[in-house]
């Protein structure tokens, strides 16, 4: 293991080793949003808002068919921080083996599941009939890449767990230049349209898929991957589910929620409305990466330090990283809104005022109350990194997920309007987060008794149970 890469999470100062973590981390999912930006910005200027709608509208789709496996990678980064911070460095490398075996068999499975049922998903949807043409075509090509997808949120998750997040970031830096250049190529010069903003950005997902393998394969600590060694191992399988499985879950309903209030757009069967929102819906998913470095702060810190058996170190992670995410979010989801005209206009073709003002409108109702959405998750990231996953999959089952369909269901029949579905998400988004809040101050002293008494490797027993699945 090279020293630079690791970070010492369980001994001395917190606040400047968790911005040494999640400063590379916002530049990672910066970069990897660029993937979906740039195919959004190339469509957008040179294919005209058909094209712009038919990439920018399947954010919400695309979410709701990937997050139950990128859950499963939360699962991952929090089995192996807890193995690390244990110091169990035998079972980090079952850990990690595992992990890449189930990153690849659920890219597969995402890829032909993708490509055989996206036609059907976006009828669904009610997507525009000016745009389910392109937005299959769209779709079919980036489902191919979903074994790359999936190798690479993994193998970065197995990283980060160590504290690395510099390679992911340099991985992807790499492979984001290259899909840009592509982009350029394929649309301008071979006017290969959505099918060439697609293609470029699986080649893209497959570099950095390969260079994170590569980076295992060197590595000479616990997480050294030997590709013999390739196996799904039970034990281990059934730890990364017990906490990946209902964060997927949740990440599934909460996509599914979002599809919800997308369709309800495409029932308006306006374009201009379509790509306004979709154009601002990509202004801010770059709020959100940023913020969201904090939620995978707080579930890495809290692993480490909680497999250590050190809780008064939990506290000052979960601390740090509520302010931290507080400021993010309040100081880019306002520099959003108030830029968001000239943040909308690098998404649409000159002219196209309508476009702009639609994007505006959505952005001063979500964007700037985005630092709430942002407490949300940092809470269920401490919560996770503790290992109580299914309470807070069940709270944002109920609370912003049930209450924004509730919402499209009964408010949004009597006020027919965009912003009558906007507002439902910093609504949504306060109740849900009050209850993790709640559920983080009733488990707490409970979890931290126990470890307290009985010591963080007797607690965190040889079978991986935890107790959320044991009471």
């Amino acid at each position: 293991m090279k020293k630079q890469y690791h970070i010492d999470m369980c001994s001395g100062p917190l606040a400047s080793k968790i911005l040494l973590f999640a400063v590379p981390l916002i530049a990672s999912s910066l970069l990897q949003l660029l993937f979906n930006a740039a195919d959004v910005v190339v469509v957008g200027k040179f294919a005209g808002k058909e094209a712009l709608a038919a990439v920018g509208s399947n954010t919400s789709l695309i979410n709701l068919l990937i997050n139950l496996f990128v859950g499963l990678s939360v699962g991952a980064n929090v089995v192996v921080a807890r193995d690390l911070g244990a110091g169990r460095n035998d079972r980090v490398q079952k850990d990690v083996h595992t992990t890449i075996t189930l990153a690849l068999i659920s890219g597969v499975a995402m890829m032909v599941f993708g490509v055989i049922m996206v036609r059907q998903l976006l009828e669904w949807m009610s997507s525009p009939t000016d745009v389910i043409d392109l937005a299959t075509i769209y779709l079919r090509i980036y489902f191919f890449g979903m074994p790359a997808n999936m190798i690479y949120n993994f193998g970065a998750a197995v990283l980060r767990a160590q504290g690395d997040t510099q390679r992911p970031l340099y991985y992807l830096l790499f492979a984001g230049i290259v899909n840009v250049i592509l982009n350029l190529i394929l649309v301008i010069v071979f006017n290969m349209d959505v099918a060439g903003v697609a293609l470029a950005t699986i080649i893209s997902q497959y570099i950095s898929a390969v260079l994170v393998l590569r980076c295992l394969m060197k590595e000479q600590g616990p997480l050294h991957l030997d590709l013999k060694e390739l196996r799904l191992r039970k034990l281990v399988v059934m730890r990364i589910f017990q906490v990946g499985l209902p964060a997927g879950f949740q990440g599934v309903v909460f996509a599914l929620s979002n599809v919800v209030i997308q369709s309800s757009l495409n029932s308006f069967d306006d374009p201009v409305l379509v790509a306004g929102s979709s154009a601002a819906a990509n202004i801010e998913s770059f709020v959100y990466a940023a913020m969201n470095a904090f939620y995978q702060s707080a579930i890495t810190f809290v692993g480490q330090n909680y497999g250590a058996g050190k809780c008064d170190r939990v506290d000052r992670v979960a601390k740090q990283c509520l302010i931290f995410v507080v400021v993010t979010g309040l100081v880019l989801g306002n520099l959003a809104y108030y830029f968001g005209d000239v943040l909308a206009g690098f998404y649409v073709q000159a002219g196209e005022d309508d476009v702009i003002a639609q994007a505006v409108i959505r952005l001063g109702f979500i964007a700037r109350f985005y630092f709430i959405c942002g407490i949300m998750d940092t809470l269920v990231g401490v919560l996770r990194g503790l290992g109580y996953s299914v309470i807070p999959m069940i709270a944002s089952l109920v609370g912003a997920c049930g209450l924004r369909l509730v919402w499209v269901a009964t408010v949004f029949p009597i006020y027919t309007t965009p912003a009558s579905l906007y507002i439902s998400y910093p609504i949504t988004w306060a109740i849900t987060g009050a209850v993790h809040f709640g559920f983080f101050l009733y488990v707490r002293k409970r979890a931290y008794a126990k470890v307290k008494s009985s010591g963080a490797a007797a607690y965190l027993s040889t079978e991986g149970v935890h107790p959320e699945v044991k009471k």
